[in-house]
């Protein structure tokens, strides 16, 4: 079986964000999210709790991003 870069879905308190997305990409988070619920054992998942897990997994894996979060050696704290 496939392993999905998202595990469970936490319950944390939202902070309000309204966001346009492409007819396509709603329809792979329906279906991002009814394959991670038969994964995970959780039931139905509601496309828009994928949005904040799945940016949060993308900027924690962007190297590039991260190096640049950096503090810098010269100023001792983050750019």
């Amino acid at each position: 079986m496939a392993k999905l870069k998202l595990g469970a879905i936490g319950d944390d308190k939202p902070i309000r964000l309204t966001v346009e997305l492409p007819a396509a990409t709603h329809r792979d988070l329906v279906a991002y999210g009814e394959v991670l619920a038969r994964e995970t054992g959780q039931g139905s998942i509601d496309p828009a709790k994928l949005i904040a897990p799945m940016l949060a997994r993308f900027m924690g894996t962007d190297r590039a991003f991260a190096k640049l979060r950096r503090p810098s050696p010269a100023s001792g704290k983050a750019p």
